[in-house]
């Protein structure tokens, strides 16, 4: 099993239909923030079930497939890293193979569900027990997906009860001009708040008035509706 092969099964699941959804759904179009990307019309459920056949290709494997320009080729290859990225007898080595080819590849990763794919583990994982700066780079970084990057590798902290590299990131981030990271702060700041309320609560009285409106209403969309109230209420007094 081989790049090629992935890539040769992966064109033999082609649908024409659902290509012209995809296309539409991850913004291909001119402007958009998928602009240019092509897609095949493969189903998430068909490509996960190929990706589990390939599950042992290597990371120089890994790599031509995400020089493909096709979307669900390069998806494979993600999903096929954070398969071994979850695997406990990974060994250390291709973890650390894993989570260097992720960043140097970044300028592939360039959709958000491409980074949200592997992120948590192959980039996340890999930091857990390490020093944390290069997600404090990526969040300085003026490519989308580097900052998307950053905060999607903190859920597998967020998973683990550590908080504060989230809370950390959403501070650089909160007044960050692009929707998809609004999105992705929100959704983590929200699952800080699911494990603990009050820390959650803490970060929106410093912050909640200047955050945008979509990465606000992911934040407080668990907490009780008197909370949610007066943090929109809040964020209308300073609008």
């Amino acid at each position: 099993m081989d790049a090629a092969a992935f890539t040769a099964r992966v064109h033999a699941l082609a649908d024409p239909v659902e290509k012209e959804k995809l296309q539409r759904y991850f913004k291909t179009g001119p402007g958009e923030y998928g602009e240019g990307d092509v897609f095949l019309g493969v189903r998430v459920a068909r490509l996960s079930v190929l990706c589990k056949e390939f599950i042992d290709l290597p990371p120089v494997e890994l790599d031509i497939l995400l020089g493909s320009p096709l979307h669900e080729v390069r998806a494979g290859a993600l999903s096929i890293m954070d398969r071994q990225a979850r695997r406990r007898r990974t060994p250390e080595d291709r973890r650390r193979e894993l989570y260097e080819l992720y960043l140097r590849r970044l300028d592939r990763i360039n959709n958000w569900d491409l980074v949200d794919m592997a992120a948590p583990y192959v980039v996340g994982g890999y930091l857990h027990r390490r020093d944390r700066a290069p997600l404090y780079e990526l969040a300085a970084s003026p490519n989308l997906w580097a900052r998307r990057t950053a905060v999607l590798a903190t859920a597998y902290f967020v998973r683990a009860d550590e908080f504060d590299d989230t809370l950390a990131l959403a501070e650089i981030l909160v007044r960050d001009k692009e929707d998809l990271l609004h999105k992705a702060v929100g959704w983590w700041l929200r699952e800080v708040g699911n494990r603990d309320q009050g820390r959650l609560l803490a970060f929106l009285d410093r912050h909640a008035a200047a955050m945008p409106r979509v990465m606000l209403r992911y934040a407080i969309e668990r907490l009780p509706e008197d909370r949610r109230r007066h943090y929109r209420e809040l964020k209308r007094v300073t609008a």
